[in-house]
């Protein structure tokens, strides 16, 4: 079994790297050529459909409508897996996200990223600070933005969340831009952050939540914002979860 596992996981290696380099002359051309980054963000749309699509996942998205028609949003999700920028990536719609500076740092996977995306490094003030007005401007041109309010993957216990940081709440309420909390369900499951990098196959489920308002909230309503977002993520965590093992058992 761990030897189809293994051999599962070298699969979805090779399908992600090649898919990547056979984007990446369009990538670069968006980038460096048409300066039509919004275009280079739909092929990451593309490339995530054709990765999920070759592995066989089945992806459920629910509440897509959420988005349709409005926006743009700051979107908050729960961050267990390297899975999880992948699976956001499948929502048909302008998103930019914040992630570790090290995804710069990768050959080609890096110059991609921090050229249609935001690369922060945490450990520094000054890089914290020219990420989130890099945010409020991606907001500022119609783009929505993804944050993980966890900090990046910390939790040593899912689906159980860490603690959720400001930074996304108080970009949210100084633009005064509804927010969108995202719970991403299992994927915890199907890539855990063990070191040992073995995909198992599951089902891929992605909630959208209802918009919340912060019209005429200030900062002293970060703390409650915060608190709400947390909540709702995690009790839909708890609820398939359970759900998810009830079924497994019952086989």
């Amino acid at each position: 079994m761990k030897v189809i596992q293994r051999l599962y996981s070298i699969y979805g290696s090779i399908v992600f790297i090649l898919t990547f380099l056979v984007l990446l002359p369009v990538f670069a051309f968006t980038i460096e050529i048409s300066g039509k980054k919004a275009r280079g963000r739909k092929l990451n749309r593309i490339w995530s459909t054709v990765f999920f699509g070759m592995l066989l996942f089945k992806v459920r998205m629910e509440n897509l409508h959420h988005f349709k028609g409005k926006g743009p949003f700051v979107i908050v999700a729960n961050h267990f897996s390297y899975l999880d920028i992948p699976v956001l990536g499948l929502i048909p719609f302008d998103l930019i996200f914040i992630g570790k500076s090290s995804l710069g740092k990768v050959p080609l996977f890096g110059y991609m990223f921090k050229n249609l995306h935001i690369a922060v490094n945490r450990n520094s003030l000054k890089s914290r600070g020219e990420s989130v007005q890099k945010a409020k401007d991606a907001l500022d041109q119609g783009s929505s933005v993804v944050f993980f309010p966890e900090g990046g993957i910390s939790s040593s216990n899912p689906p159980n969340m860490a603690r959720f940081k400001d930074g996304a709440f108080k970009v949210a309420v100084d633009k005064q831009i509804p927010v969108i909390p995202i719970t991403l369900s299992y994927n915890h499951l199907i890539l855990p952050d063990d070191g040992r990098f073995l995909l198992r196959y599951k089902p891929v489920k992605v909630v959208i939540h209802p918009p919340l308002s912060v019209e005429g909230l200030g900062i002293r309503d970060v703390g409650e914002l915060k608190k709400k977002c947390n909540r709702i993520i995690q009790e839909q965590l708890w609820k398939d979860n359970k759900s998810l093992k009830v079924k497994t058992n019952s086989k």
